[in-house]
């Protein structure tokens, strides 16, 4: 296993590995590596002769600086970690001034009106941030494949048109959610949660499931309305909120179409800590 902090170096070693024909795949993360991370690197692995695996924390997707102070960071565990899935696998764990120097401020985009809903409406500047570094971790690493979580399903979507956009030629995968044994799906965040609410958490997947089996006979309103009261009815969880979209278009439902595919979104707070979760609806 090779570690980087430089991303001059990082890209001198990608030169020398392509010059013998292999493939590279990336798996960007922000670190506090969990079975949701390593299930991106597996995959990569699979589908690619080598793996880089970024772990930066990037300050410029955070719109609460306690948020990011918050934000677990565990560089030395991650790393042995990822000795025990394969030796084929490049760390970069830059800085935040090896990133942006002097000058931590985000690139500004245009993403179609991906980024203006859900997360976009509750977490400001929030996709700049992500698209800023997720350009720079494609264009240092130039992968033939980038690999995505699900989780953030949003997030995926807007890498996609960012990449579209820029013309960028590298391969955007997304892969399927992680889930922990009740259902809450995997994230480095889940660490922040006490033992108890942790336990708690599948009410979030459980209620998710219950949305979808209503899908085929109630209309979205009428969903969210149900959803809202089940989390009214829950004191653990507070939930910020809840939309079915167009899983294209993330545009909000308002009329079923048959030839449509639909994913419902939500985002929840638990011992001050925000949750995301999606689920396609059919």
């Amino acid at each position: 296993m090779h570690l980087f902090d430089r991303k001059m170096e990082l890209v001198s070693y990608l030169e020398g590995e392509r010059k013998k024909n292999r493939t590279i795949g990336l798996v960007p993360t922000m670190g506090a590596l969990h079975t949701g991370h390593l299930s991106l690197v597996k995959k990569a692995l699979l589908e690619n002769d080598l793996v880089v695996v970024s772990i930066f924390v990037n300050p410029t997707q955070f719109d609460k600086k306690d948020d990011l102070e918050k934000y677990p960071r565990s560089l030395e565990r991650d790393i042995d970690l990822l000795k025990t899935v394969s030796k084929k696998i490049v760390v970069f764990a830059p800085t935040v001034d090896e990133i942006y120097g002097n000058h931590v401020k985000s690139e500004s985009y245009e993403f179609d009106g991906l980024d203006k809903v859900m997360e976009g409406e509750f977490r400001t500047g929030h996709f700049d941030g992500v698209g800023t570094i997720v350009e720079l971790l494609l264009r240092t690493v130039a992968p033939n494949k980038a690999y995505f979580g699900e989780k953030d399903f949003q997030q995926l979507q807007i890498i996609k048109k960012m990449a579209e956009i820029k013309k960028l030629p590298y391969t955007i995968i997304g892969c399927p959610i992680e889930r922990e044994p009740h259902g809450l799906a995997m994230s480095s965040r889940n660490e922040r949660l006490s033992k108890t609410t942790r336990e708690q958490a599948g009410f979030i997947h459980v209620t998710l499931q219950a949305a979808k089996s209503k899908f085929g006979t109630e209309n979205a309103t009428t969903i969210a309305d149900w959803v809202k009261s089940e989390f009214d009815k829950n004191p653990v969880f507070s939930l910020e909120y809840f939309e079915i979209t167009d899983e294209a278009t993330l545009t909000p439902m308002l009329k079923k179409q048959d030839n449509q595919k639909y994913r419902a979104f939500i985002a929840v707070y638990a011992d001050g800590v925000r949750l995301i979760d999606n689920l396609r609806l059919n």
